[in-house]
């Protein structure tokens, strides 16, 4: 069986190595060693001063939202996962939806201007399979309006944009280290922000407000990553460039046997430093998606509809129309990637697809 993505496994000898380190300090949970060091590497990994890891990739934004005070309405994207809708409706906010740009699948800025009401708190918007939002024109907008921005990173590990970090963008950036991810820690997640004032009030927040053993700055909940995550976290990092270098050739294959079809591809947004995290197509229509997947899945191939449905469409959010998103989204599908898929597999996904 071959699915969308296959979560990378270090060597368990490796990872059980980390597992006892854990043990041997009897520390399971609440910041010890490992996550503490994982923290140091990534955020030198990354390029950033620091960042503080979580117990997945969903609390940051929960915790983002909180610690910004934000109320009233936020204006996002259509085009993500579930999460990025479910957190604003979670904290009693109003999710208001802006279609996106049809080459680079992200929010349109174009179109930000004309949602915001004086109801509008923030913008939280999605680098959609790592490719980066127009990030200084929604930067624009924030200051013209005095809006807050949030930036939903899970799939931006390592991304970089006009030569630095894409987490350097916006109040708080997001990422999570799912087992799907190809950074991971089999579950969890990040927040940063540049400003440190506000990293601390989101640590805090993240910590049940604990700032010391008896002292509580404030309200807080628990979003720590464990030790035990940490651990998978430290054995997966010195693989990173032989997972992405691979990812990176797949891609490449990828696109040099479709180069000739009528699938459109993911435009990555110039400046950009790209991570292979998916690689997603439009198909021409839904019925000719359907036929695909079909076909595949008779071959035991699972690709993933990949955002589908459009968020704006779920029954519990009020709909608004969103052209684009309403439309990639019944027509995009996300074909196999992982660090281990083989070149002559891909052979075999178009061979079956096109028969």
């Amino acid at each position: 069986m071959l699915n969308v993505t296959k979560s990378f496994l270090p060597p368990i000898e490796e990872y059980m190595a980390q597992i006892k380190r854990s043990f041997d300090n009897a520390w399971l949970t609440n910041r010890g060693e490992l996550v503490e060091e994982l923290e140091e590497k990534l955020a030198s990994y990354l390029d950033i001063p620091y960042l503080t890891l979580t117990a997945n990739g969903t609390l940051p934004l929960q915790i983002a939202l909180k610690a910004l005070n934000l109320t009233g309405e936020i204006i996002t994207t259509p085009f993500s996962y579930i999460a990025t809708t479910n957190v604003i409706l979670w904290q009693n906010l109003s999710p208001v939806f802006v279609d996106i740009e049809p080459k680079y699948f992200t929010i349109d800025p174009e179109k930000i201007e004309a949602a915001i009401t004086e109801k509008t708190s923030a913008i939280l918007a999605t680098h959609v399979f790592g490719n980066p939002c127009d990030v200084k024109a929604i930067e624009k907008i924030a200051a013209k309006y005095n809006l807050k921005v949030i930036y939903d990173g899970a799939h931006a590990f390592g991304v970089k944009y006009k030569g630095k970090s894409l987490f350097e963008w916006g109040d708080v950036s997001t990422c999570s280290f799912h087992a799907t991810k190809l950074m991971h820690t089999g579950e969890g997640g990040m927040f940063y922000s540049p400003a440190y004032e506000l990293q601390k009030k989101l640590f805090f927040h993240h910590n049940f407000g604990h700032n010391g053993q008896y002292h509580f700055e404030e309200a807080g909940i628990n979003a720590k990553m464990s030790e035990l995550h940490a651990a998978m976290g430290l054995a997966v990092f010195p693989y990173l460039e032989q997972i992405i270098s691979h990812r990176k050739a797949v891609v490449e294959n990828y696109r040099n046997l479709l180069q000739d079809s009528s699938l459109q591809f993911l435009k990555i947004r110039p400046g950009t430093e790209w991570n292979y995290h998916y690689f997603p197509v439009i198909f021409e229509s839904e019925k000719n998606l359907l036929q695909a997947v079909e076909k595949l899945n008779n071959h035991q191939i699972f690709p993933r509809r990949y955002y589908y449905p459009s968020l704006n469409t779920l029954p519990f959010v009020s709909y608004q129309k969103m052209e684009v998103s309403e439309d990639f989204a019944k027509r995009i599908l996300c074909l196999p990637l992982s660090a281990e898929i083989r070149f002559e597999t891909i052979q075999s996904i178009m061979d079956i697809i096109f028969a």
